[in-house]
């Protein structure tokens, strides 16, 4: 019990420890920034594009939520000569972002930046926590404690240290062993299958970053293409390390899958001894890798659908590329296409090491009956 406790309170504290102090914000921008709800659609307009597509443009009356605004009409000018592709249309009731802005002349303008989505994905939160606590019991409420403890490692140990310049690949190696740790011995407690989930996932982890720094150094991937980049480029005067924040994303990325997997296999040994201690090794060993192979197919199928659907945008605008029919040679040439390609094999090369890896390990060591 003491080492439980000094353990996740060590991993508690260490963020604090090595993280720098965040850059304190500019309040300035977010006190502009309140909720409002559409009281009503004064004027609309549709406006058709060369393309042929329509577009609708919206002047609205509001009603300020929050802060100073509350209760106080606001109107939102959105017919202009300008077409915002990006606009969204609205409707009276529904609750926008507003942002006040001042002119030079002392007048205020009012844009919409977006709908409120947050209150929406407080329940769907709350509806995820009930049915993980309620399927899965006791497991499952520590499965969500190590979920919240990895989403606070991210936030306030991997991410601050990034943008105060620390190296992205170091930071990201040193936050998913951490995290590593979390999910393990939270769920599964402090024992000997942890122990060797934690040394498996560590091997796996580290075939994966070879792997993943090998291929993106042939491949000549800069970790630049993504949008959100463009907004990064002026952070620490340019200093951000693009590439190694690709690899750390791709070593993140994977650790879910080879906690699921490894914890899965080592488990596995565990029941088969328990149920014939009279099998040698070697059969032992047999029967959960096959077993872990069944299993592999359906998690590197998982990889792959799962990161098609995130570019399947991307793949679109290849399909319909307007200035001719694209090769298949110069689609997987593209840096964007390029990259979620090196994430999903050496995120499914990764998880098919584990495999034999983990299943060794727990074959060797989970031999005494008390141990399992």
């Amino acid at each position: 019990m003491i080492k439980k406790i000094l353990f996740l309170f060590t991993l508690l504290l260490l963020p604090s420890l090595v993280s720098a102090q965040t850059p304190e914000k500019n309040n300035s921008v977010n006190d502009q920034v309140f909720k409002a709800q559409v009281i009503s659609i004064l004027e609309e307009r549709i406006i058709n594009r060369e393309d042929g597509s329509k577009a609708i443009q919206q002047n609205l009356l509001l009603r300020g939520l929050e802060k100073e605004w509350t209760n106080k009409e606001i109107e939102h000018r959105g017919i202009s000569d300008i077409d915002m592709a990006s606009a969204n249309t609205y409707k009276a009731g529904d609750k926008v972002i507003i942002n006040e802005l001042i002119n030079v002349d002392g007048s205020t303008d009012y844009f919409i930046i977006d709908f409120v989505r947050s209150s929406f994905l407080y329940w769907l939160a709350l509806i995820f926590a009930a049915t993980i606590i309620i399927i899965g019991k006791m497991k499952g409420v520590k499965s969500l404690i190590s979920l919240i403890l990895s989403f606070f490692i991210i936030i306030k140990f991997i991410i601050p240290n990034i943008i105060n310049g620390h190296s992205p690949l170091v930071i990201g190696v040193i936050g998913s062993l951490i995290i590593l740790g979390i999910m393990i011995y939270i769920t599964d407690g402090w024992n000997i299958k942890s122990h060797i989930s934690v040394v498996s996932v560590f091997f796996s982890l580290l075939a994966t970053f070879i792997l993943s720094w090998i291929f993106t150094g042939l491949t000549r991937l800069t970790g630049m293409v993504q949008e959100e980049s463009v907004y990064l480029l002026g952070l620490n005067n340019g200093s951000v390390d693009f590439k190694g924040l690709l690899l750390a994303g791709i070593l993140i990325g994977t650790i879910g899958v080879l906690d699921d997997v490894i914890v899965g296999q080592v488990e596995l040994v565990g029941q088969i001894r328990k149920a014939n201690p009279q099998l040698t090794n070697k059969q032992v060993y047999k029967s959960a890798f096959e077993v872990g192979n069944t299993h592999l197919g359906a998690i590197v199928n998982t990889l792959f659908l799962t990161y098609a659907g995130a570019s399947l945008p991307l793949l679109l605008l290849f399909y319909f590329n307007p200035t001719g029919t694209a090769s298949f040679a110069q689609v997987i040439n593209n840096e964007m296409i390029a990259t979620e390609i090196v994430r999903t094999l050496v995120g499914s090369i990764g998880v098919a090491l584990s495999i034999p890896i983990s299943t060794y390990l727990a074959t060797i060591w989970l031999k005494d009956k008390k141990l399992i």
